[in-house]
């Protein structure tokens, strides 16, 4: 886990810092994105100084730079990255396999209870092991405080199954620069009450719908 305070950096939970490295980033144009959900995030976090944010996507630069310019605590997990270890495949005992979610949440995602003010999630949901996505929705919840706020995508049916897998880096407080990144695969694409019943324990869920086939989803805890 990278964790970020205002000018300072350090590793919690005897973790390493992985930075990213150029075979993780694919050839393509970076994408200008205006976003409504992200706004309304940034406007809720942005009533106060000191607030815990925890980023679950792809390590970016200047998410850190920006958030912490806010006067906010950052820290980083690249979820989809370590839940890419073969290793975390085993046998299901019906001749197939399926998903290491124990030995995953065991070794990863070591929050305290309301640690996290904001969490922003993106559209990690779609791409993550199917048999993973609830129990780290569950796990998330915990770590959030009362009243904090989470920032979700999710592609409609029209993005297609090709839909390309971007690091988000946060550019002003209403404009993200999607960065193709490495090719990972969409697992699943989410209707409108497949989201709501992945969020059904979180208090209140609100939606966005852009122009670019993305759902945007703003929970709060």
């Amino acid at each position: 886990m990278l964790a970020v305070a205002p000018g300072i950096f350090s590793r919690l939970f005897g973790g390493s810092v992985r930075q990213s490295t150029d075979d993780e980033i694919v050839p393509g144009q970076k994408v200008s994105r205006r976003s409504t959900g992200f706004s309304e995030f940034i406007r809720s976090i942005s009533r106060e100084e000191g607030l815990k944010v925890l980023d679950l996507g792809s390590t970016s630069p200047a998410s850190i730079t920006f958030m912490t310019g806010l006067g906010h605590r950052f820290h980083q997990e690249d979820v989809l990255r370590t839940a890419s270890d073969k290793t975390l495949i085993i046998p299901n005992g019906e001749g197939g396999t399926t998903f290491d979610v124990e030995r995953f949440l065991h070794e990863n995602l070591a929050f305290s209870r309301a640690e996290f003010d904001a969490v922003m999630f993106w559209d990690l949901a779609e791409f993550l092991p199917e048999p993973l996505v609830k129990p780290l929705i569950e796990r998330i919840q915990v770590a959030m405080k009362p009243g904090g706020i989470m920032l979700a995508f999710f592609h409609t049916k029209d993005a297609g199954p090709d839909a390309p897998f971007y690091r988000y880096n946060i550019a002003s407080k209403d404009t993200l620069e999607l960065q193709p990144a490495r090719a990972y695969k969409l697992q699943r694409i989410f209707n409108s009450r497949h989201v709501e019943n992945l969020f059904r324990e979180y208090s209140s869920i609100k939606f966005f719908l852009g122009r670019d086939n993305i759902r945007e989803v703003l929970v709060i805890r």
